[in-house]
């Protein structure tokens, strides 16, 4: 599902543009669904993610947030078993890998700044990667909207952000920016130092993460705690062995 050259810009930079994997309806459909939770759910949104003692941050300022999305539709079963996905997942964990959440961000207007990070307690020793996520963009990414930066290569450095920058708050010399239309999809290796920036716009800035980790690991969102009989019944044993329930 991914060509060699694909592959290899992944390992080398961290990060990898899929391209527009969903249609302007798909697009349209999921941000009416997310409306739908946001309402339903109200103060309640993203309560999953504080329940889970394996997410450090689970309630942001300036940023909306839904949780435990395996279980709230059919709509959002794509997020993790698109094989294009699966195949850059697969690229940078190997075969042994499993869903650790699937979460909804939305940077407000005049917030979103995050500091450069990555998503594991230290660096990594020999390319052994424990973590990988994949960005689902639900409004164009832009350089004014609060897209997401990224530090092309920092995935094989020995030192992380807070260590080496004065502030990781400020913006890197060497960072990118995720710019891209509504639909796409960029797989980023989490050892890879990123961040959210400032929503400079009036409007929120929406996206889902799929984020994935090494089968030995403890999931962020356990789906064995929140999955239910209908979500069994409907993905079928692929979709249960990447939910490893």
């Amino acid at each position: 599902m991914l060509t060699k050259q694909e592959i290899e810009f992944l390992d080398t930079y961290g990060y990898l543009n899929l391209g527009q994997l969903l249609t302007a309806e798909q697009v349209k459909q999921v941000n009416d669904r997310i409306e739908e939770l946001m309402q339903s759910e109200g103060e309640n949104a993203g309560a999953e993610l504080a329940e889970s003692k394996y997410i450090r941050h689970p309630k942001e300022e300036g940023a909306d947030r839904l949780a435990n999305l395996v279980n709230k539709g059919p709509i959002f079963d794509v997020f993790y078993t698109h094989p294009r996905v699966l195949a850059g997942i697969e690229a940078v964990l190997g075969h042994a890998y499993k869903l650790s959440s699937l979460n909804y961000r939305a940077a407000k207007p005049n917030k979103g700044l995050q500091k450069l990070h990555v998503d594991w307690k230290n660096t990594v020793v020999n390319g052994s990667y424990k973590v990988c996520n994949s960005i689902w963009l639900f409004d164009d990414f832009t350089a004014h909207n609060g897209s997401t930066r990224i530090v092309p290569k920092s995935h094989k450095l020995s030192t992380l952000p807070d260590e080496v920058m004065v502030d990781p708050n400020d913006k890197h010399p060497d960072e990118i920016r995720i710019i891209a239309p509504a639909g796409s999809v960029f797989i980023f290796n989490s050892h890879v130092w990123h961040g959210g920036t400032t929503n400079q716009t009036d409007h929120d800035r929406r996206s889902i993460h799929s984020y994935f980790c090494t089968r030995e690991q403890p999931q962020q969102i356990d789906q064995k705690k929140y999955i239910t009989e209908e979500t069994l019944q409907r993905i079928g044993e692929k979709g249960r062995h990447i939910l490893d329930v």
